[in-house]
């Protein structure tokens, strides 16, 4: 069964003055996929996924996130999507079970809803104990595991992870992985930028930006193919050498 897309994008665009720093990318995400989006810093990742979640306006080109327009629906796309940022979208001052009611309050989820949901999410991440301690005191590991799991509240169709694992310990971030596993096989996409080229394996599909270019977009099996070597990092080399 064919699976439909989330995401289309088509010669986006964005210019700032006279510099474009994302160059006419286009590309596809289907339900359910995890997209690894990758590239070097100033590579224009973050510039696209600005656009893609609505809170930046593509200078030209076409994009359609989760069935809505880019240019005309961005509140209509924030409301659909999930988003992690890489500093984390958690309130330090306020406690674990505070942070995810007013989350849930932010999504437009009713009262009962949003204690179920706490109770089933702190079971979940076996956070009980920790319910009403502040955010600020726990371990990065479980401040990124708990960001995760709030930006999956409102089940959205899609969540952008932004650099989720940035600064965790190995054993961390596979447990987030598998975290990411479990939603994906749930139905939710998942676009993540990662600069751990280890990890572009374990995503579906790959792309690369150099200087604003999509430069290779394929499975991590075939671009290994196509570049003739034996891990995604060698991929980003080798292609970052040619592009010089």
């Amino acid at each position: 069964m064919k699976k439909t897309n989330v995401i289309e994008v088509e010669n986006l665009t964005k210019m700032f003055g006279d510099f474009t720093a994302v160059n006419a990318i286009t590309f596809e995400v289907k339900k359910g996929e995890i997209f690894g989006f990758l590239g070097a810093n100033g590579a224009g990742k973050t510039t696209a996924m600005k656009m893609l979640i609505g809170i930046s306006k593509p200078t030209s080109g076409k994009a359609k996130v989760a069935g809505f327009d880019v240019f005309t629906h961005a509140e209509d796309i924030k409301k659909n999507i999930g988003y992690m940022s890489q500093k984390f979208a958690l309130y330090d001052d306020l406690t674990v079970k505070e942070n995810i009611t007013f989350f849930g309050g932010i999504y437009g989820l009713s009262r009962p809803k949003i204690k179920e949901k706490t109770i089933a999410l702190l079971e979940e991440l076996g956070l009980q104990e920790v319910a009403n301690q502040l955010v600020g005191s726990l371990p990065l590991g479980w401040k990124q595991k708990i960001s995760f799991s709030v930006s999956l509240l409102h089940e959205p169709q899609i969540v952008f992870l932004d650099e989720p694992t940035g600064g965790v310990d190995p054993i961390t971030r596979r447990q987030f992985w598998e975290m990411i596993y479990k939603s994906a096989n749930q139905g939710t996409t998942i676009f993540v930028t990662t600069h751990y080229m280890d990890e572009a394996e374990y995503c579906d599909r790959v792309s690369i930006m150099v200087e604003g270019k999509i430069e290779a977009l394929d499975t991590p099996k075939k671009l290994k193919d196509q570049f003739k070597v034996d891990s995604m990092n060698e991929v980003f080399l080798k292609l970052a050498r040619n592009i010089e």
